[in-house]
């Protein structure tokens, strides 16, 4: 850099001003495009903004991010021929989900025996419209044709649109599905479950941007074991029972992910002694939101980030 004094100011010379300029402002842009945003409160679109879009599938990721989303949270769930498919159920629902034409009624009575998604391959999943059928639960849901997404495609879609957009990259927080009984009937074994999950990530080069999430201990103990470093959340349904919970899970995760229902500011208080987050899901009320965010929560999970005061 060339300086010259001039009545007593440093001037600095036009060509290594606007070349330090460009430089600052490439910097700041390649910061949005790699997604670090770690010092915004962690707004996160639950199943994408199922409030607002079909659940778990690419519009409603994308629509998140016309938000202050910054993480997308997901459910994952193995198909038959080993696919990380994007579902909350490791079976079509009838709720959400239509047959192919031709192929007969989707039932409550046949769902899991019939539409089981680790007993299809992923081909014959993506066939299934589960995006058209009203949602009786989420009546301002937008609706339209759509499926069950691979992981790989939410991720490659999101990636598409931020580069498009300028959008900063998100993070994401996905759930293992898996429950003791659903072993080997609807999931893989745990173990299995993760190796495929983290291989995923790993092809898809998620490291620093994704979070596991489970209410199954024995998935988070797999995760902790493969992959240390990878940051976990403990997803639970009592708040106030934390140090049975964590002695449960047999080790203290990054971030502790309650049901907001009898969350308190001790509790809060007392995992952030332990060095934990806490996120709690789902919150669907901006009066609840704030009442969240002055016990001192770290990021709340909810359908629908419109309501995002």
């Amino acid at each position: 850099m060339k300086i010259r004094h001039t009545n007593q100011y440093l001037v600095i010379e036009r060509q290594t001003f606007t070349s330090i300029f460009l430089s600052m402002v490439l910097l700041v842009l390649g910061s949005q495009c790699s997604g670090e945003q770690s010092g915004q409160f962690d707004w996160q679109g639950h199943r994408g903004a199922r409030g607002l879009m079909p659940e778990n599938t690419v519009p409603a990721f994308l629509k998140a991010l016309e938000y202050p989303v910054k993480t997308l949270e997901l459910d994952l769930v193995i198909s038959a021929d080993s696919q990380v498919v994007v579902s909350h159920e490791p079976w079509l629902s009838h709720v959400i989900c239509t047959l192919p034409e031709g192929s007969g009624l989707l039932s409550e009575e046949n769902e899991r025996s019939e539409w089981n998604i680790f007993g299809l391959p992923y081909g014959k999943i993506r066939e299934c419209d589960c995006g058209s059928k009203p949602h009786p639960g989420f009546p301002e849901q937008e609706k339209r044709e759509v499926y069950k997404p691979l992981l790989s495609e939410v991720v490659g879609a999101v990636r598409e649109y931020c580069e498009q957009s300028g959008h900063a990259f998100p993070f994401f927080n996905a759930e293992i599905k898996s429950r003791p009984e659903w072993d080997s009937l609807y999931t893989p074994d745990p173990a299995t479950f993760v190796a495929l999950v983290l291989a995923e990530i790993e092809a898809l080069e998620l490291d620093g941007h994704i979070t596991l999430q489970s209410f199954d201990v024995r998935a988070l103990q797999a995760i902790r074991a493969k992959a240390p470093d990878l940051p976990l959340a403990y997803l639970v349904e009592s708040a106030a029972e934390l140090s049975k919970n964590l002695e449960l899970l047999g080790f203290t995760p990054e971030i502790y992910s309650p049901y907001h229902e009898g969350l308190n500011s001790e509790t809060v208080s007392a995992a952030h002694a332990q060095g934990m987050q806490v996120i709690p899901w789902t919150v669907n009320e901006t009066e609840r939101m704030e009442i969240l965010l002055a016990m001192g929560v770290d990021g709340i999970i909810t359908d629908y980030p419109d309501k995002i005061p």
